[in-house]
């Protein structure tokens, strides 16, 4: 049951921000959508900003258990992308607010998993082949870079209306940077 109400009150808040900007929504509105009381409300969530991160990381963590064993980086950032567009209003509505820095923090949890793991998978690879040893900072400074420039990208096509075909976008930098991983570790196997 609890559960379940919890998914009732994340439904209606997505329901809402479909409709209207965060800074609109009240925790009044939630509760009369869903059918609950307020003090059903507070004991699932301390606010509507708990309730909006808790429904970003189910978001990341979703995002992530479909790309576990991903041969490329490219298939997580495309099913974010695709979640964005298919919510495009919602995104906007979340992105426009005070909550900005909260969708921010998402991509790079996002951009830093999906890479963290990939990177991972390649350095295994590297490590292997070159008989030699890729150490966690130089891994970690690789994520890092990818996961900057990539984040960059995905505010651009936010900030420019999500114009772009993002799966298309996302492709063409992964033949652009095709190999780059690999070849940046294996130039620091030591």
């Amino acid at each position: 049951m609890t559960q379940f109400t919890s998914k009732a009150i994340e439904e209606s808040f997505i329901r809402l921000l479909n409709e209207r900007p965060l800074d609109k929504i009240t925790i009044k509105d939630i509760v009369d959508d869903c059918g609950i009381s307020r003090n059903t409300f507070y004991y699932h969530f301390q606010d509507i900003t708990a309730l909006l991160e808790h429904i970003l990381n189910a978001d990341v963590e979703r995002v992530l258990s479909q790309h576990l064993d991903m041969d490329s980086w490219e298939d997580g950032f495309i099913s974010a992308a695709r979640f964005a567009l298919e919510n495009k209003r919602l995104v906007y509505h979340i992105y426009n607010s005070v909550s900005r820095e909260r969708v921010e923090r998402y991509l790079y949890s996002i951009a830093g998993e999906v890479m963290r793991l990939y990177v991972s998978r390649i350095t295994e690879q590297v490590e292997h082949a070159a008989h030699k040893k890729v150490f966690p900072e130089d891994q970690k400074m690789v994520v890092d870079f990818y996961k900057f420039a990539l984040v960059g990208m995905i505010l651009d096509w936010l900030n420019t209306g999500m114009k772009k075909d993002p799966e298309g976008l996302i492709r063409r930098v992964g033949e652009i940077f095709h190999g780059n991983i690999e070849a940046a570790l294996t130039r620091v196997a030591r």
